[in-house]
Order: structure tokens, then sequence, then C-alpha cells
């Protein structure tokens, strides 16, 4: 991008990459806003908010905005009576962050990181880079200075930081994409680099290195298996769901609203279902958890996608703890096919009864594979979970130390099956390739 002189067609002097790098989160900005302004003012202009006057309506945007982005709101009951008295003012912070909504801002963040890296140099990336997180950073400030009421307030310190971690990963994520490496991005050899190290180095860090691959493939495989249940289960449940639609009795502008704002949390959703087939369960409340091998919910909020709720625990929801066995089969097996086994080559070298390296290969691989997975898992329960800011619902979400145990051990026990079946397996498919050559 570059500034023109005039209008005759001739270029002027180059942008300065920290101004380029303000322009691209700008036009992130007001793209995440209108985004997230557009559903509000259907409903809004419907009279879904009552009597609520246009500052209030803009303030209401702002704050979504801030909460699509990680922000937490503070919302104070200042109307409260006791016998007839005021009653001291109290406070609840909403934090529940649609996830589906945070990927806005994180995907317009990586188009502009792959912008700004096709028009700088590695040694000059960061400037286009600080530009975009301090424009980014000035805007949530700005947001949480105006749009802060007596009601639902932010803090501008938090307002003007947190909306930097999607931001900031989208924008690193999209340079190293247009980079096409991240030794490109950093202007650093890492081959080079990889190549000034010990042989025993280089081992060491491929098998860690597969392992976390692995780890995340389990991961990814875990969570697929959880969304495709999550969608059964909605299938199964869809008639409950559609009474409560009919309930509501929220007219076609509002419903449209509710069901987008029930999009945004679907991948919450998917986490939630994650750590209820795992065994560790899901609080919804003060004295509510679901999960597939107990369940015991009290009564919940008119939200249609919550009629989907299994509300009983039998050998049936049981049975979906396999789910993530299933998955850390699959991340076992890849990691054989990655080939970078160097810990059972060093193990079987130094000890050469092989039922027993092979063994303890197995276990230390299940342990390292269920260790990344259930951090990824309990990482996920943490951004999906949260407080809904309304009475006993200030809890809600799996329990990230939980949901990082149940996941990671059932997850390393399917990467032991993975990787004991690996071997028949590949060996079966070579098999069948032989003998299909041979009929060719």
């Amino acid at each position: 991008m570059k500034l023109r002189a005039d209008q005759s067609g001739l270029l002027g002097i180059p942008m300065p990459l920290w101004l380029q790098g303000a322009v691209e989160a700008l036009q992130a900005v007001l793209i995440s806003a209108f985004l997230t302004v557009v559903p509000l003012a259907a409903v809004w202009l419907t009279g879904g908010f009552g009597p609520l006057p246009p500052e209030a309506a803009a303030r209401l945007g702002g704050q979504a905005w801030l909460l699509v982005h990680g922000v937490p709101l503070r919302l104070s009951d200042l109307g409260a009576t006791v016998d007839g008295g005021a009653a001291p003012p109290s406070t609840t912070v909403l934090r529940l962050v649609p996830l589906g909504f945070a990927l806005i801002p994180f995907l317009l963040s990586w188009r502009a990181g792959r912008r700004l890296a096709r028009a700088s140099y590695a040694t000059t990336l960061w400037q286009g880079l600080l530009g975009a997180a301090a424009l980014y950073s000035l805007a949530g400030f700005a947001t949480a200075f105006v749009c802060s009421t007596s009601a639902v307030s932010a803090s501008v310190g938090v307002s003007a930081a947190v909306p930097l971690i999607p931001v900031g990963l989208g924008l690193i994520v999209g340079a190293r994409r247009e980079a096409g490496s991240w030794s490109r991005l950093i202007g650093v050899d890492a081959v080079d680099w990889i190549a000034r190290t010990g042989q025993y180095s280089r081992w060491t860090g491929s098998y860690f290195w597969a392992v976390i691959r692995g780890g995340f493939v389990a991961a990814a495989m875990a969570f697929g298996l959880a969304a495709a249940l999550l969608a059964l289960d909605l299938a199964v449940r869809w008639a409950d769901v559609v009474t409560v639609y009919e309930a509501l009795g929220a007219g076609g502008v509002g419903g449209a609203a509710l069901t987008v704002a029930q999009l945004g949390y679907v991948p919450n959703l998917a986490v939630w279902a994650l750590a209820w087939s795992s065994g560790s369960g899901v609080v919804l409340g003060t004295g509510s958890t679901a999960g597939a091998l107990s369940t015991a919910v009290g009564p919940l909020p008119p939200i249609p996608v919550l009629a989907a709720l299994p509300t009983a625990s039998g050998p049936f929801t049981a049975a979906a703890i396999v789910l993530p066995v299933i998955a850390g089969v699959l991340g076992g097996w890849w990691f054989q096919r990655a080939g970078e086994d160097h810990f059972d080559e060093w193990l079987s070298i130094k000890v050469p009864v092989r039922w027993f390296s092979a063994s303890v290969s197995a276990l230390v691989l299940g342990l390292l594979v269920g260790a990344v997975a259930g951090l990824l898992a309990g990482g996920a329960a943490w951004l999906s979970g949260g407080s809904a800011g309304v009475g006993r619902f200030a809890d809600v979400g799996p329990s990230p130390l939980w949901t990082l145990v149940w996941v990671g051990a059932e997850t390393a026990i399917g990467a032991v099956i993975g990787y004991a079946l690996a071997p028949w397996l590949e060996r079966g498919q070579l098999a069948r390739s032989a003998a299909a050559s041979a009929k060719a």
C-alpha cells in the first residue's frame, strides 16, 4: 500500500508500515463491530428490547463487541430492595465468551497479518504488527470508556489488553502463513541452527515434536467426535428444542437473533460435549452437573439448545467415554506412521529384551500424548466456560483441571492401543497394496 500524491495515478511516498498496520486493524475493528451490531440492531428496530433509547442500544452493541473479544463485563444490581429499603449494590461478572464469534476478529487479523507480511521484510514486520496491535488496543480502550454504564461496565485496562489475545494470535498466524515458515518470518535460518546441534539433540527434538503433533491429532479427533455427538443429540431432541422456541414466542426477528447468538456458542457447546463424554462433566449452575457417568441438573434458563441436554445417565450415555479413547488410538497410530520413534530405538539398543523395551516405549508415548491432548482439552474447557452473571449461573462450563485429567487419561490409553496396533494395521495395508499391484 502506498500513499497517492494526487489523483493522477502517480505514486507518492511508501506508506509507513506502522500506519499500514493501523489501517488493517481499523478495517478489522469496523467489520467485527458491524457483524456484532447488526443482529442487535434488528432486534432493537423491531422493539425486541422495549423502549430502549438509541444511545443505550449503541452502548449495548459496544458491550457485546467487548464480550466477543473476551472482555469480562461487570453487572451491577442497583435497584434491589430489602424490606422496603435500598439494599447494597451487588456486582457479578459476565465472562462467557462466544468462541464462534471470537473467530471473527481472529480471521480478520489473520488476513491483516498476511497483508503486512507481504508488504514488509522479516526484519521490519514488527513495525506493522505493532501498529495494528496499538490501534486495536486503542479501540478496546475507547469502547470500554464510552460504553460503560452504572449497570454494565468494563475495565478500560482489561479492554485494551484482552482483545490483543485473539488479534495478536491472528496477526502472527497470518504472517507465518504468508511467510511459509517461522524461520522466514523471524529472519533466522532454523535448518542451519538445527544442523549445528548434535545427533542426539536432533533425535530428541524430532521425537518430542512428533509427540506434540500426535497429541494435537488426538485432541482434534476428540473435539470432532464430540461435535458429532452434539449434532446427533440435537437431531434426536430437535422436537424439544422447537418446543422451547415456540414457548418463547420471540417472533421472526427475535428467533433469528436468538439462533445467531446460539450459533456463536456452538464451539463452546462442542467443548462441553467433550467434557460430558469424557466423564469429567459440565457444571450448569450451582448444584447442577451433567456428565456421561452421572447427571443431576436443576432448572435451566429457557434457551432452546439446552433442551437437548441429556437429563439422565445410563449404560448408553456411559458408553460415550470411549470417544476420547478412540481419539487417542488415532494419535498413537499417527505417531507410529510419522517414523520418529527415536526413544524406542534408543531403548531397544540399551535393553535388548524387546517385550520390555516395547512396553516401556508404548507407556511413555501414551503418557506424553495424553498430557498434550489433556492440556489442549483443559485449555479449551477454560476458554469455553465462565460466568453467565445471573443468579446461580455464576459458574457454568466444564472444570479445566478435571477435563485435563479425564481426557488426558483416556487419550493416553487410546494412544497405547493405537501404538501397539499400528504395525499390524500398517502391515495389512501394505499387504493389500501389494496384492492390488500384483493384480494390475
